[in-house]
């Protein structure tokens, strides 16, 4: 069940899933040369897995608690550092190396704090009547 809080994820997850595939299908009709086109499919492919993760985050949601709102937080901003800076560099945009690298610690620290939030016991108010 995916509860108020956690359905920003879903949305965003779907965003990014969207985003990937408009990416994908971009990058096939540019013209690049097989290394850009390497690169872009990697970022394609780090979007994609990202993506679903984040609708991961919206079902899992209320039982990890607010761990999983940080994990969701580290996937989106690091697919937006490292994703990003990978799309910039392949398309002849700016050239935003140092980002890459905090985006890709971010998508790491998402996947820890994704796990500890299935191990850490979730504090739940206690209702009186």
């Amino acid at each position: 069940m995916i509860t108020d809080s956690y359905r920003g994820w879903v949305v965003l997850g779907g965003l990014a899933g969207l985003l990937a595939v408009a990416a994908a299908a971009g990058a096939a009709h540019l013209a690049v040369d097989a290394s850009e086109a390497r690169a872009v499919g990697a970022a394609v492919q780090m979007q994609g897995w990202h993506a679903l993760v984040l609708l991961g985050c919206g079902i899992w949601g209320a039982r990890g608690g607010r761990l999983v709102h940080v994990a969701g937080a580290a996937f989106a901003l690091g697919m937006v550092l490292f994703c990003g800076t990978v799309y910039a560099g392949a398309l002849g945009g700016p050239h935003l190396g140092a980002l890459a690298p905090i985006g890709g610690s971010l998508l790491m620290l998402g996947w820890l704090l994704l796990g500890l939030s299935a191990v850490r016991p979730t504090i739940r108010p206690t209702i009186r009547h």
